[in-house]
């Protein structure tokens, strides 16, 4: 199922310069990438990789470095602008099961000493959520997609935030966005965070949702939902 369609032009990756930006070559020419994942990302930042930008007009940068290419000549999104922008598309067609016939109502919510990043309406009632990133692929068949690939302390306050609201009785949720073709389920990296693993773990028996879908960018801009829901297995189910 298509969610957005992105003016991409075809890039190759050269080399991560700090946090935020990347060298990246464009038809030949060496150009200034915007990159707003923080994870390390180091499996997809390979020099001489195949990737996928979007022009961006005014700023330090020329271009967004939205994906790399990975399975089957799919991109593998790393973009967390992107990723938001279709989860929110899939919200509003109706195409996350465990968010049936919900709306977001507010966006960045002040919780604490944090913000997350929803507020959702639902038939059911209010729901606290945070999204995360999970483009790191992992399992004997590389069918999990992982989060996080690098310790994580803004995680784990997140985390800790929405154990607290499931406590004082209010209705919580973390999901991750597996933005990578062909995984088919979700599972924390213990050695990229070990607290994060023992953080969702409890998260769940407080009585926080976690669930995650799966999403790929196609050569020709199209972001298309893959898996509305990846099987979420917690290091108690293994």
């Amino acid at each position: 199922m298509e969610l957005l369609k992105l003016n991409v032009v075809p890039c190759r990756f050269i080399e991560r310069l700090n946090r935020f930006v990347a060298l990246v070559e464009v038809g030949g020419d060496v150009r200034k990438a915007l990159v707003t994942n923080t994870g390390r990302l180091e499996e997809f930042m390979i020099p001489g990789r195949k990737a996928f930008c979007t022009p961006k007009n005014g700023g330090k940068t020329d271009f967004v470095l939205v994906a790399f290419e990975d399975l089957n000549g799919k991109g593998a999104i790393i973009d967390t602008r992107t990723q938001a922008r279709a989860f929110e598309r899939a919200v509003e067609l109706n195409l996350v099961p465990w968010l049936r016939d919900c709306r977001i109502k507010r966006k960045e919510v002040r919780v604490g000493n944090s913000r997350l990043d929803y507020l959702l309406e639902c038939p059911s009632g209010e729901i606290y959520a945070e999204m995360k990133s999970a483009v790191l692929r992992g399992g004997d068949k590389g069918e999990y997609a992982m989060y996080p690939d690098c310790p994580s302390v803004r995680g784990q306050r997140h985390i800790r935030e929405l154990i607290e609201l499931a406590r004082s009785g209010k209705r919580a949720m973390i999901f991750f966005i597996g933005a990578m073709p062909g995984v088919e389920k979700f599972s924390p990296y213990e050695k990229g965070d070990p607290e994060i693993a023992r953080l969702l773990a409890e998260a769940r028996k407080t009585g926080v949702e976690v669930h995650a879908l799966s999403i790929s960018l196609l050569p020709d801009g199209r972001v298309i939902l893959e898996r509305p829901s990846l099987e979420v297995k917690l290091r108690e189910d293994f």
